[in-house]
């Protein structure tokens, strides 16, 4: 199995989630277009109150995601192939998909993406041991005090865990036992390596030098 973090932005670091609507229907979209049949109907809708529905039809899927987190501008996928073709396939189709939903919302035409999404290798062990943390981490660009937590400057590490543990746009609350997005989700192997989610993202944050990793940028 090759697992790989797929990453992509807006044209010209532009917003590509505006509000919770916008969030909902791409994390809706993570489990539409994961599919060997083609998606016979991505319209629908989500309560303001109650988001999205937590029971799906079961369906063959392309692609396993074993972590994944929304930004202002920017998404993190942690994806390995379950078919041949499958990563190809389920990114073209989730980029093409929320880019047509996106300009339609909001009545605008042409890219929405910049370029080719960004597929890298998680070729060694150090890799694999950061990379699940690192994604669920981002959310801490938000957080007054802690955006420099890449350079292992944080106050609180309690204070960020908190702070994550508000954040619903990514695979965090899933991994620590809430039930969020279960759908979209495959944690099997990364809950075989992290007992204690909670511990290990805890550990993360108190020692991490993990800016550069074996010469690759993990800042995006």
């Amino acid at each position: 199995m090759e697992l790989y973090h797929v990453l992509n932005r807006g044209v010209e670091k532009r917003l590509i989630f505006l509000d919770e609507a916008d969030r909902a229907r791409f994390v809706h979209d993570l489990w539409e277009f994961n599919d060997t049949e083609d998606a016979k109907n991505v319209w629908y809708r989500v309560s303001q109150n109650k988001g999205l529905r937590n029971h799906y039809i079961e369906k063959e899927r392309i692609v396993d995601l074993h972590g994944w987190c929304l930004m202002g501008n920017h998404y993190h996928l942690l994806i390995s192939e379950k078919h041949d073709g499958g990563l190809t396939k389920f990114i073209r189709r989730l980029n093409v998909g929320y880019a047509n939903y996106f300009n339609e919302r909001y009545r605008r035409q042409g890219t929405l993406f910049q370029g080719r999404t960004r597929k890298v290798l998680i070729s060694t062990d150090a890799h694999f041991l950061h990379i699940l943390n690192y994604i669920h981490c981002n959310p801490l660009d938000f957080l007054k005090n802690a955006a420099d937590w890449r350079e292992h400057k944080i106050g609180s590490a309690a204070y960020a865990l908190r702070y994550l543990s508000n954040y619903r746009w990514s695979s965090y609350l899933d991994y620590s036992g809430v039930r969020n997005f279960p759908s979209v989700l495959t944690t099997e192997l990364f809950s075989d390596v992290f007992k204690d989610y909670k511990k290990e993202i805890s550990s993360f944050l108190l020692t991490n030098e993990t800016k550069r990793l074996n010469g690759y940028q993990l800042e995006y």
